[in-house]
C-alpha cells in the first residue's frame, strides 16, 4: 500500500475512484492497490504490459503479488481457459481438471504425496494449520516474527510487530494484528526469530508438548526475502523430529523460485506445505498437500473424520485448468530461463547502485528480489524492519517509478518477475532505478546518517 501524495488530476481513475468511495471503503477492496491520491484502473493487460483507464502503459514487476508466473493473458492459458468456460465454470461434481492438476502437481515434487484444493493462499495456510492441530491434538502453532502468512487470525500474529511491541529478541511478543483479536489467539502461536537455531530452539522449548507446528516460509517476503538457511531448516526439522510436531512450510509466493519450490534447496523437507499464486494460472487458487497420512484426516472415507475441509469454489475447473497450464509451462527449462534473466537484472540493479552511489542492498531468490534503503542486506525481520522516515522515501521511489518511468513494483520495492519478461524490460528496470536512486539519494544518506 503505495500512501504517499503525487500530482492529483481529474482523469478517469479518479472518477471511477470517486464513485468507487461511495460504495466500497476506502473505494478498494485490496490495501495492496491503494494509493494517494486515487488507485490506477486497469483497462487492458497483456504479457507484461498493463495499460490503465487514461492511456498510461505499465511494465509490471508486481505480477498480482507473484501470482501471474507467465505475465498477463498467456496465449495457451486463455484458449483452455475459454474451451472449460464452455463447459461449465463450477458444480457440485468431481472434474477430471482436479485430477489433472493434482496429479501434476504430485508428480512435481516427491513429498507432494496427497494433496487437496482451496481458494486462496490464506485458506491453504489455514487448512494446513489445521490439519497439523488435527493431526497432533495440539493447539499451538509456531512461526517467525515478522512473517506474512495470510489474513487467518493465528497466521497473521506479530506479521507486523514494531520496536514499541516486539520484546526481548529472546524471546518475541506475540502481537495481535487487527484490533479485536480474542488474546486466546496470541496464547496459542509461539514467535521466534528467524534463521537464529539457538534462540528458537530456546523458545520452542518452552512449548514443546504443546506445539502442533512450525510455519516456515523459507523465504519470507516481509521478513527481508532473506533465505533460511540448510542448517536453520535442518534445526527445526529436528526438533519437531523430536517433539512429535511438524515443520510446515507456506510456498504459497516460493514455489516459484526453482521447479520443486524453495523446498527443493534442502535436504530435510516439509511434513506439509501450503501452496497458492502461480498454480492458478492467473486464478484464486489455493491447496494444502503433503504426507498421505497426514492428508488422511480429510478423507470422508474415514470412519471417524478430524478434518472436514470443503467450499463452494474449491477446485472449480476454470481455475483447475488454468493451473494445469501455468504449470506444464513452467517446466524445468523456463524455471532456469528466468531466473537467470532475474539474476542479470540484480547484477544490473547493484551496477547502477554502484553509480548513484548510494546504500541500497538487495536480497532474494529463484525469479523474485527486494531492494533495501540500506547499506548492508538485512538478515533478520528486527533489521528489515523500516522506520516511518524511510517507508515513506520507499513511497516516494516508487511513486516517481509509477509515474515517470512507468514501472510498477510491488509495495516492499519487490519485483516478482515473469516468464515473458526480456532484456528489453530489464533495462527499462534498471534505468528507470538508477533515476529513481539519483533522486533520492541526498534524502536517503541524511536519514542514515
Amino acid at each position: 500500500m503505495n500512501t504517499s501524495v503525487i500530482h492529483n488530476q481529474d482523469t478517469n481513475s479518479k472518477n471511477l475512484y470517486d464513485r468507487a468511495c461511495a460504495v466500497l471503503p476506502g473505494g478498494i477492496s485490496r490495501n495492496t492497490v491503494f494509493r494517494l491520491p486515487h488507485p490506477d484502473y486497469l483497462q487492458s493487460a497483456s504479457g507484461c504490459y498493463l495499460t490503465d483507464v487514461d492511456g498510461n502503459e505499465y511494465i509490471d514487476f508486481a505480477n498480482n503479488m507473484a501470482a501471474l508466473i507467465h505475465g498477463h493473458t498467456h496465449p495457451a492459458i486463455e484458449v483452455a481457459v475459454i474451451e472449460q468456460l464452455k463447459k461449465g465454470t463450477a458444480c457440485t461434481f468431481a472434474t477430471e481438471a482436479e485430477l489433472k492438476l493434482a496429479e501434476l502437481l504430485c508428480q512435481r515434487v516427491n513429498g507432494f504425496e496427497k494433496i487437496r484444493f482451496v481458494n486462496s493462499g490464506t485458506e491453504a495456510v489455514m487448512a494446513m494449520i489445521k490439519a497439523a492441530r488435527a493431526f497432533t491434538g495440539r493447539p499451538k502453532i509456531a512461526k517467525a516474527e515478522g512473517a506474512y502468512h495470510g489474513t487467518y487470525d493465528f497466521a497473521e500474529v506479530s506479521q507486523t510487530s514494531n520496536p514499541s511491541n516486539w520484546g526481548d529478541i529472546e524471546s518475541p511478543r506475540s502481537n495481535p494484528q487487527v484490533y479485536g483479536t480474542p488474546s486466546g489467539v496470541m496464547d496459542d502461536v509461539i514467535i521466534f526469530p528467524f534463521n537464529d537455531i539457538e534462540k528458537t530452539i530456546a523458545v520452542l522449548d518452552k512449548s514443546a508438548g504443546q506445539i502442533a507446528c512450525v510455519v516456515i516460509d523459507p523465504i519470507p517476503h516481509r521478513v527481508g526475502l532473506v533465505e533460511a538457511t540448510p542448517e536453520f531448516i535442518e534445526a527445526v526439522f529436528q526438533w519437531t523430529r523430536k517433539n512429535n510436531a511438524l515443520m510446515v512450510f507456506d510456498e504459497v509466493v516460493t514455489f516459484r523460485v526453482n521447479y520443486g519450490g524453495a523446498q527443493q534447496n534442502y535436504s530435510c523437507k516439509p511434513d506439509l506445505t501450503a501452496l497458492g499464486k502461480i498454480i492458478g494460472g492467473g486464478f484464486p487458487v489455493g491447496a494444502v498437500t503433503g504426507r498421505a497420512d497426514i492428508m488422511k484426516i480429510m478423507d470422508p472415507r474415514e470412519p471417524k473424520m478430524l478434518f472436514p475441509l470443503s467450499g463452494t469454489f474449491s477446485a472449480n475447473p476454470i481455475t483447475m485448468t488454468a493451473g494445469r497450464v501455468a504449470m506444464e509451462l513452467f517446466d524445468n527449462d523456463a524455471v532456469a530461463k528466468l531466473n537467470h534473466i532475474t539474476q542479470i537484472a540484480i547484477a544490473q540493479i547493484k551496477e547502477a547502485v554502484k553509480i548513484a552511489d548510494v546504500p541500497v542492498s538487495i536480497t532474494g531468490a529463484g525469479s523474485m528480489f527486494r531492494i533495501h534503503l540500506r547499506q548492508s542486506p538485512p538478515v533478520t525481520y528486527r533489521e528489515a524492519y523500516q522506520s516511518k522516515e524511510i517507508t515513506a522515501l520507499v513511497n516516494r521511489l516508487l511513486d516517481y517509478l509509477l509515474v515517470n518511468e512507468k514501472i510498477m513494483m510491488i509495495n516492499t520495492c519487490s519485483c516478482m518477475f515473469s516468464t515473458v519478461m526480456t532484456q528489453k524490460e530489464v533495462d527499462r528496470l534498471t534505468e528507470g532505478l538508477l533515476n529513481g536512486f539519483r533522486m533520492i539519494k541526498s534524502d536517503l544518506e541524511g536519514l542514515l546518517k
